[in-house]
């Protein structure tokens, strides 16, 4: 026994005696104070206590030194775990007490650095919800946690000492074994039923204190959020009634094909179809049967067209196919012809609407990449062009495109001219349309809106001028002159109303890829003395697609200086929400095409609803623009949309009467909070 443990049991047994003797003596005093025999019994308990007092005595004086014997060999355990402290002499005059706090802080300090160990990762592994590989360098798997198993439906024994790309593959079929990821990725998780999952995953080194370097993979399933987003392309990429191409993804489709014919020398074909007196039905027979016509038009039409046509609803009865071709034009010409011949007999075929036979013809023109139009806009400009001629000339009839169609195309440079002298001319007006809140009811925000008032032509919207605008350097001019005339009338406002609302305004690409853009913004914010807080700036998803780490450097920069940003006309573009989360948003905009039949088309209301979720789950506000009808402000107020604009509410106004609409609304005098029940 050691020596500490011999000195602790003689006082432990001393005492215990002492304790027995003490007793005995007191009993004895009670039972028989005048006995002999009592009393010789008294004497010896005596002299037992005496005795045991003297060991425990002894025991006590040896204490200190056991201790501080016993402390010494902790420090050395903590020091060196590996050395033998109980080869250590037990008399030595080791270290006191506090030596012993400053080797356990030393050994603290050592475990906080020391690698973690197998046992250690894997405890944290299991508890963790994502799904985790850990691999070799090589990308053979060593090891995965519970998480893991239940995502792909097999024990773990099924899964490790195979390579992680049998399990993880990504859309570009890249090899993920040794690449370290330091943003969330997309893949394909394969499952233990041949089926495949969503998921967003990293990849980072991991350290377990071996000399063998491994990666982990963390995986979190995404597969609920990525089914949903392809429902909402889909839906929103597809017109409703005939379930072919929209205009947005008709357009796409064109821009892809006209790009291949670049590269590959093709010509591309770009017919445009309008439906003759469509009025006419509507007019007789009602909506229902007009999108009966429409539906039959597009079926007959998708029936007859070969395979490498492709069909696209531009408009409420305005059609387009795109046909590529690699013969030469001459060539193509006839068989366009042909085919244009064909299209127009299927889809002038009688049919019966209310027991009545219905005849049903369409005008048709043609415009051909390249020598028609080398881009999207001309092409399409083009083809209308010869449309318009084939209208002239009875309907029922198809015209091919010849440069003295195109009238428009002078009225086009004209217009280019004349906004040019526009700023000269101060002819340019900002106009605000109010964002109400749903909830509320009051009005929290308001959109700037640009307009030409032009001498020849009265009043011209946005639509009217912006494009042109974009195709040369005057969208610059326009977004400063915007930006500069919302500060000045927010200056003036406050003077009114002591907080007025957010107001939102459009930030086209070209602003964008200013040198200067992000010194112009700061330094009008400052000469008016407006915090930025005070402005939100609308950004379409093709704009914030176009230069990805461009466009993510300039945003991050004005989110810092306290703008709000928010995604204009969302669902027309294309890019995925997972995407949309690296851009610092706030508000999400839904375009007012999929608002407008949200009160009588599922598939609208189904796009719209989802939207409101999507944004919600990813802590986006949302605002629905276009509400022209209590009904669509009823569906959004059931589905906890935030915000609404349109006409509803009234025309846009200018500044001057916005900022009186805005006091009496601070007030409690608004004209539309009735409308929010």
């Amino acid at each position: 026994m050691p020596r500490f443990k011999q000195h602790q049991s003689i006082a432990i047994t001393a005492l215990i005696v002492t304790v027995l003797s003490l007793t005995g003596l007191l009993i004895a005093q009670l039972s028989a104070e005048d006995s002999t025999h009592w009393g010789a019994i008294r004497w010896t308990l005596a002299l037992l206590a005496v005795a045991s007092n003297i060991v425990a005595g002894l025991a006590v004086w040896r204490l200190p030194r056991l201790i501080r014997t016993a402390v010494g060999k902790i420090i050395k355990a903590l020091e060196d775990p590996e050395a033998d402290v109980a080869a250590e002499p037990a008399d030595r005059d080791l270290p006191a007490l506090s030596q012993l706090t400053d080797a356990a802080a030393r050994f603290a300090d050592a475990q906080r650095t020391k690698p973690v160990s197998t046992e250690q990762l894997q405890q944290v592994l299991s508890n963790m919800q994502e799904a985790i590989f850990v691999t070799d360098t090589a990308g053979i798997i060593q090891h995965v946690n519970g998480a893991t198993e239940a995502l792909v439906g097999l024990p773990a024994q099924e899964i490790v000492l195979q390579p992680i790309d049998a399990w993880l593959s990504t859309a570009d079929n890249k090899t993920i074994a040794a690449t370290t990821i330091a943003r969330p990725t997309e893949a394909q998780l394969r499952t233990g039923d041949h089926g495949c999952l969503f998921v967003s995953y990293l990849v980072s080194k991991l350290n377990d204190g071996s000399d063998d370097e491994k990666l982990i993979f963390a995986a979190q399933n995404i597969d609920a959020r990525k089914k949903a987003e392809q429902r909402i392309r889909y839906l929103a990429r597809t017109d409703s009634l005939t379930k072919i191409a929209n205009r947005m993804q008709f357009q796409h489709y064109l821009q892809q094909c006209l790009a291949r014919a670049k590269r590959a020398h093709h010509h591309v074909a770009l017919m445009y179809l309008d439906i003759d007196r469509f009025k006419d039905i509507n007019d007789t027979f009602g909506h229902s049967a007009g999108d009966t016509a429409l539906e039959i038009f597009s079926q007959r039409l998708v029936e007859m067209l070969p395979e490498s046509a492709t069909p696209g609803r531009l408009a409420g009865d305005e059609f387009g196919v795109l046909v590529v071709g690699m013969q030469p034009v001459e060539d193509l010409t006839e068989r366009l012809g042909a085919l244009a011949d064909d299209m127009l007999a299927a889809v002038g075929q009688p049919f019966n609407v209310h027991n009545e036979e219905v005849f049903m013809t369409a005008s048709l023109g043609v415009a051909i990449y390249p020598q028609d139009g080398d881009n999207v806009i001309d092409l399409i400009r083009n083809a209308d062009a010869a449309l318009y001629q084939a209208k002239k000339a009875g309907g029922n009839c198809y015209e091919f495109y010849s440069p003295d169609m195109n009238v428009e195309a002078v009225e086009r440079i004209m217009i280019k001219s004349k906004l040019r002298r526009a700023f000269e001319n101060d002819e340019l007006r900002l106009h605000y349309q109010p964002k109400y809140g749903i909830r509320s009811g009051r009005i929290e925000g308001a959109e700037a809106l640009i307009r030409w008032d032009q001498p020849d032509h009265g009043l011209l919207f946005p639509s009217d001028f912006i494009p042109l605008a974009e195709e040369t350097n005057l969208i610059v001019q326009v977004g400063d002159w915007v930006l500069d005339k919302v500060c000045a009338d927010y200056r003036r406002w406050q003077q009114t109303v002591p907080s007025p609302c957010r107001v939102s305004l459009n930030l086209s690409l070209r602003q964008l890829q200013q040198r200067r853009f992000l010194e112009k913004v700061r330094e009008t914010f400052e000469s008016y003395d407006i915090s930025p807080t005070c402005l939100e700036l609308e950004i379409t998803e093709t704009t914030l697609m176009e230069d990805t780490n461009q466009t993510i450097r300039i945003l991050d920069a004005l989110y810092g200086m306290g703008l709000h940003l928010a995604i204009d006309d969302f669902g027309t573009g294309y890019s995925s929400l997972s995407a949309l989360q690296q851009f610092p948003i706030n508000t999400l905009k839904i375009d007012q095409s999929f608002v407008k039949d949200v009160a009588i088309d599922r598939d609208n209301a189904s796009i719209v609803r989802t939207i409101i979720q999507m944004g919600h789950s990813l802590g986006l506000e949302v605002v629905a623009e276009g509400v022209e009808f209590e009904e669509q402000l009823a569906f959004l107020k059931a589905e906890n949309c935030d915000y609404a604009q349109g006409h509803l509410f009234g025309d846009p106004m200018t500044g001057e009467e916005f900022c009186q609409v805005l006091a009496a609304d601070g007030e409690g005098t608004g004209k539309y909070r009735t409308l929010f029940g």
